[in-house]
């Protein structure tokens, strides 16, 4: 009988988001020009008037939307068994989706870019590392006042 001691096993992670992941400070959207993204399932129709709902939103909060990129998932007749789950468990979007929006955010020059979506803190960390800005989830960014 062979077995493996432990090889290939992570520890356990602990609940209550310790680590650099849950330090990033929150980002302030006053002034700041942004790039929103959302991701959808095939089966959410309406994902157009939930953008600009999120855009409208961005806008009372003191932020300009310079760009939008939408990444839908279970278009295709292969997606269509995996609609509800992210592409990455590390970045939600698939690889293409996440070059894509790097490009259209450096050329828009935006400050941060904010994801319709909620966000753990770990993709909040890797995003922001390959997109080079803060990166965070519209539920993150106070209501305006």
């Amino acid at each position: 009988m062979h077995r493996h001691h432990g090889r290939g096993r992570r520890p356990a992670r602990r609940a209550g988001g310790t680590g650099a992941a849950a330090d990033v400070p929150p980002f302030d959207v006053v002034g700041a020009d942004v790039v929103l993204v959302g991701y959808f399932s095939a089966r959410q129709r309406d994902f157009a008037a939930l953008m600009d709902a999120a855009a409208a939103g961005l806008a009372a909060r003191g932020a300009r939307v310079v760009a939008r990129a939408v990444q839908r998932r279970g278009v295709s007749h292969g997606g269509a068994r995996k609609m509800s789950l992210p592409f990455s468990s590390r970045t939600l979007l698939s690889g293409g989706k996440v070059h894509e929006v790097a490009e259209i955010r450096e050329r828009a020059e935006a400050d941060a870019v904010v994801f319709l979506n909620r966000l753990t803190a770990h993709q909040r960390l890797s995003l922001r590392g390959l997109f080079g800005c803060p990166v965070v989830g519209l539920a993150e960014i106070p209501p305006p006042v």
